[in-house]
């Protein structure tokens, strides 16, 4: 497999970057337990803390990449500067137009990956020049489209193109790895599964309620942005679990943009890590995690994915 292949991977994962949970230490682990960790660059980083957390991503030697979105980029160049003195392996775009910043990325000797939420941003893609194409379903946690669920997308990226192509969205495990596999992407861009890592920077409040979450209670908007003002684009909401507060603000978006209790309220949720007012982004596999694994005990999971298609070549036999 080209994922496998090209960075030396022994399990086909990569963590997909999460803003506030992928700082370098979760990176390193996920890098060091077999997969590519991804360093979660927010907007709200300094382009310090992108070198800071960078060099404790690359301490151990192992591939790593790091997560930008473009919009961010837009107003953040020096989250750009930053990346290229690092010069990880593998580094994602997404979210607006990253056109300009592939081709300096990719003349670093950097991998270029962007998530796709449609087939119309897969082929944006293609001919913008990216190295591989995340295709990114609905049930994905975190920012993007909510347009298509992950097994219908994927199957129409992969008819289209023959760049490696990686699953986001949904994979919760072993199965869901071996599934997306067997359909013919390189790996998994996988991010809910290692939300409660203890490498991770989830405080115990929030990662409490994730491990209580079901895969009924995400939900889909931008509620949690609008009350942020940290700058996204509308066009891409984000999939979190329902909360009072976003009880409270559905279908207020606007209002909300120019409230300024209710950001009040949302800025002193986040700080205090109150899980009624704070946005916790997950995905809809959230139901799966019953704890707080370490990156290496998450990637043994996901490693078992060679038995399922064992079990599907052999007729299903065991």
């Amino acid at each position: 497999m080209w994922l496998a292949e090209k960075f030396g991977l022994s399990v086909p994962v990569v963590g997909a970057p999460m803003a506030n949970v992928s700082g370098g230490k979760l990176t390193a682990a996920i890098s060091a337990g077999g997969g590519l960790g991804m360093l979660g660059a927010g907007s709200a980083v300094t382009a310090e803390w992108i070198r800071t957390e960078g060099a404790i991503a690359a301490a151990g030697g192992n591939p790593w990449g790091i997560g930008l979105m473009a919009w961010s980029v837009d107003e953040r160049p020096e989250h750009l500067e930053a990346v290229l003195e690092l010069k990880p392996d593998l580094v994602s775009l997404s979210f607006g137009n990253y056109a300009p910043y592939v081709e300096p990325l990719r003349a670093a000797g950097i991998t270029v990956a962007t998530q796709a939420g449609t087939v119309a941003d897969a082929r944006e893609a293609i001919e913008i020049g990216v190295d591989v194409i995340v295709a990114r379903g609905a049930e994905a946690g975190g920012h993007g489209r909510n347009a298509v669920g992950t097994l219908p997308l994927l199957q129409a990226i992969l008819d289209l193109t023959d760049l490696p192509v990686l699953a986001g969205g949904g994979i919760s495990g072993a199965r869901g790895l071996a599934a997306v596999l067997a359909a013919g992407a390189q790996g998994g861009w996988i991010g809910t599964a290692f939300l409660t890592c203890v490498e991770g920077l989830t405080a115990d409040p929030v990662a409490q309620r994730v491990i209580e979450a079901d895969e009924t209670d995400t939900v889909y908007g931008t509620v949690f942005d609008a009350a942020s003002r940290a700058g996204w684009p509308d066009e891409f909401g984000g999939r979190a679990l329902r909360n009072a507060y976003f009880d409270q603000w559905e279908g207020r978006e606007q209002e909300l943009k120019t409230d300024d209790t209710g950001h009040t309220q949302y800025v002193e949720g986040t700080k205090t890590k109150d899980v009624t007012r704070a946005s916790i982004y997950a995905g809809q596999g959230v139901g799966a995690i019953t704890g707080r694994p370490t990156a290496a005990e998450v990637l043994d999971g996901f490693a078992g994915y060679r038995t399922y298609l064992s079990r599907a070549l052999n007729g299903g036999s065991k």
